[in-house]
C-alpha cells in the first residue's frame, strides 16, 4: 500500500543523494512502513538509505524486512557493518537470519561480534528448528526474591533498556532456577517494603526448551500471556517466548497447513520472493504424486472394461459418485486437521471421532443417495440402475468421510504433520476405492 505512495519520493531522495532526507524518511515513519517501502528498492539502494540512520533505527527497520530480503542485504554489506547490525538485533530475530546464511559465513562473522552475544548466538543456534529454544529470546527481566518492591523497581529501571519486555519479571534462585513470577502492574501496586517472595506467583506455567513451537503458541494463547518462560531439564530459566513471536509462529503454521492441504509443499519465503524453480519443485512433487494416484484409478477402471461394455450407462455416473465421496472426504480432513492444529482434539480421540464421522456420513450419504437415485432416473429409466447409483453414492460418501477423518489422525499418531493428508490426495484415494465400490455394487445388483 505504502510502496506506490512513498517509493517514488524515496527514489528522488536517492537520485539527489539527500542524506538528511533519507535519514528523516527512516526516522519519521514506523519501522514496518519504512521496511515495506525499502523492500521496493534494489539491495544496494536499500543500504544507501539505511546507512544514513543510526544503528538503532537500522535494527528496527531490518526486523520488519522479509527474511529473503534480509539475506540479500547481508550478502551485499561489508562484514564490519554486518557484525554491528547482528550484534544489536534481538536474539530471536538474529538467529532466524543466521540460520539462513551459509555456515562458513556465520563462522567468519562470529569473531567480529562481542563475546556475550557470540555465546548467546551459539546457544540459540544449537536448538532444533521449530522448538521453543529456536524462537525464544534471552532478553528477559529477572530479580531475586529477597529484595523489596522499591529495590526491585530500581533494579528493573537499570535492566529495562536491554530487555525485550519488562511486563513480566521472573524471580530466579540459585543457578537461575525459576521460582516465581510477578507482573510490572503488581510490582508498582505493592507497598515499597514488601518482599518479592511475599507477592510473587509461585505456580508458574512454563514450557520446555525442546517443546514444539506450535505447542508453545497454543499454551500462550490458552492463558492469554504476553510472554511465556522457557526452562531446561533442571527448571532453570533459559529464555522467554513473547506474543509477537507466537503470532509469527501461528501465521507460519497456518500457512504451512494451507499449502499442504492444497497439495503444495510449504515455501520458506513469500510467493513473489520465491524462485520459479523453487515453486516448480514444491508444486511438482505433489502433482507427480497425484498423477500416480490417478494412474491407479485408471488401472482399476481398466479391470472393469467388460462391465463397462455391457452396461454403457455406468460411465455416465462415475463423476457424480467420485465427486460425492471426494468432497465429503475433503470436508472431514479439513475439519480434523484444523481441530488438531487448534488443540481441540488429539490422537486419543480417534474412536470418538470415528463414531461421530460415521453417524454424520450416514446422514450425508443418505441425503446424497436420494439425490443420486432421482438423478440417475432422469438418465436411465431403470429402477435397479437408479438403486445402483444411489447405494454406491451412500457407500462412497461413508468411505470418504471416515477416511478423510481417520488418515490425518493416523499421521498425527505417527508423528507426522496431519496436513500432509491434503484434500487432493484424499480425493485421489477416494477415487480409487470409489471405482471399486461402484463396479462391485453394479455387479452384485445387476448380474
Amino acid at each position: 500500500m505504502y510502496n506506490s505512495l512513498l517509493l517514488p519520493d524515496l527514489r528522488v531522495l536517492l537520485d539527489s543523494n539527500d542524506k538528511t532526507g533519507m535519514r528523516d524518511f527512516c526516522e519519521a515513519l514506523h519501522p514496518a512502513v519504512s521496511a515495506e517501502v525499502i523492500q521496493g528498492l534494489e539491495v544496494d539502494d536499500a543500504w544507501r538509505v539505511l546507512s544514513n540512520c543510526s544503528i538503532e533505527v537500522q535494527v528496527a527497520i531490518f526486523k520488519y524486512l522479509e527474511l529473503a530480503y534480509q539475506v540479500a542485504l547481508v550478502e551485499a554489506v561489508d562484514r564490519k557493518s554486518l557484525s554491528r547490525l547482528i550484534e544489536e538485533m534481538p536474539p530471536d530475530d538474529r538467529v532466524d537470519l543466521l540460520e539462513r546464511l551459509d555456515p562458513q559465513q556465520v563462522e567468519s562473522l562470529l569473531p567480529l561480534i562481542a563475546q556475550a552475544e557470540r555465546s548467546d548466538i551459539r546457544k540459540l543456534l544449537s536448538f532444533s528448528d521449530d522448538s521453543a529454544g529456536s524462537i525464544m529470546t534471552t532478553e528477559y527481566a529477572s530479580l531475586p526474591e529477597d529484595i523489596t518492591a522499591v529495590e526491585a523497581l530500581e533494579r528493573l529501571r537499570q535492566q529495562a533498556p536491554d530487555r525485550e519486555t519488562i511486563y513480566y519479571i521472573y524471580i530466579l534462585g540459585e543457578g537461575r532456577r525459576l521460582h516465581g513470577l510477578i507482573s510490572l502492574r503488581e510490582l508498582i501496586l505493592a507497598k515499597p517494603e514488601t518482599l518479592l517472595a511475599d507477592i510473587m506467583e509461585r505456580d508458574v506455567i512454563a514450557v520446555r526448551v525442546d517443546d514444539d513451537q506450535e505447542f508453545v503458541a497454543q499454551e500462550l494463547a490458552k492463558y492469554d500471556f504476553l510472554a511465556i518462560p522457557v526452562v531446561d531439564n533442571q527448571h532453570c530459566l533459559v529464555g522467554i517466548v513473547t506474543h509477537d513471536d507466537v503470532l509469527d509462529v501461528l501465521q507460519e503454521e497456518v500457512t504451512e497447513d494451507t499449502y499442504r492441504m492444497s497439495a503444495v509443499e510449504p515455501l520458506e519465503d513469500s510467493y513473489l520472493a520465491s524462485r520459479l524453480t523453487t515453486l516448480a519443485w514444491k508444486r511438482g512433487v505433489w502433482l507427480v504424486l497425484l498423477a500416480i494416484a490417478a494412474f491407479f484409478t485408471a488401472a482399476v477402471l481398466s479391470g472393469y472394461e467388460e462391465i463397462s461394455a455391457e452396461f454403457g450407462w455406468i460411465i455416465l455416473f462415475i463423476p457424480f459418485v467420485l465427486a460425492a465421496g471426494g468432497n465429503a472426504g475433503s470436508q472431514s480432513a479439513t475439519l480434523v486437521i484444523r481441530a488438531l492444529a487448534l488443540g481441540e482434539m488429539t490422537g486419543r480421540d480417534a474412536l470418538r471421532i470415528a463414531r461421530r464421522e460415521l453417524m454424520l456420513a450416514s446422514l450425508l450419504g443418505g441425503g446424497l443417495m436420494v439425490i443420486g437415485f432421482f438423478s440417475a432416473s432422469l438418465f436411465v429409466n431403470d429402477f435397479k440402475v437408479s438403486m445402483v447409483v444411489g447405494i454406491t453414492v451412500f457407500l462412497v460418501v461413508v468411505m470418504g468421510t471416515v477416511t478423510g477423518a481417520m488418515l490425518p489422525l493416523m499421521f498425527k499418531r505417527l508423528g507426522m504433520d496431519p496436513a500432509l493428508m491434503s484434500n487432493p490426495l484424499i480425493a485421489a484415494l477416494v477415487d480409487v476405492f470409489g471405482v471399486i465400490i461402484y463396479f462391485n455394487v453394479a455387479v452384485m445388483m445387476l448380474k
